[in-house]
C-alpha cells in the first residue's frame, strides 16, 4: 500500500498514457472506409452546388461555413473524427468537380445561376 501512496502521480500519468492511446486507436478504427468517404464526396458536391445556388460567387467562406453546418447535422459521427483541415480538402474537390460540371453541364448551369445563356 505504501508504494502505491508514494508513486500515486506515476500511476495517474500510466492511467493518462492508456487513455490516451485507448483515444487514439478508438478515432483510427472508426475513421470512414473508401466507400463510405466517397458517399460523402457525392453528397458534398450537391452541397457545394446547393450553396454555390443560395449565396452566388465570391462568399467562399459563407458557403465553407453552410456546407459545414449541413454536413455536421447529415454526419455528426463523421463530423467527430473528421479534422476541418481534411473536410476543407474535400470541400476544394467538390467545388472543383462543381466548376467542371458548370463548364460542361447545361442542365447544372441553369440549375445553379437560374438561367439559360442564349447562343
Amino acid at each position: 500500500m505504501e508504494g502505491i501512496i508514494n508513486n500515486w502521480y506515476m500511476i495517474l500519468v500510466l492511467i493518462a498514457a492508456l487513455a490516451s492511446a485507448g483515444v487514439t486507436v478508438y478515432r483510427y478504427f472508426n475513421l470512414p472506409s473508401e466507400a463510405q468517404l466517397a458517399k460523402v464526396r457525392e453528397w458534398l458536391l450537391w452541397a457545394v452546388t446547393e450553396a454555390e445556388k443560395e449565396l452566388g460567387g465570391g462568399t467562399g467562406k459563407l458557403k465553407l461555413r453552410q456546407v459545414y453546418d449541413l454536413f455536421v447535422t447529415r454526419f455528426p459521427w463523421l463530423a467527430k473524427v473528421v479534422s476541418f483541415d481534411l473536410f476543407s480538402s474535400l470541400v476544394d474537390d467538390a467545388l472543383e468537380d462543381m466548376r467542371e460540371m458548370l463548364k460542361t453541364n447545361q442542365a447544372v448551369k441553369v440549375l445553379v445561376n437560374g438561367e439559360e445563356e442564349r447562343p
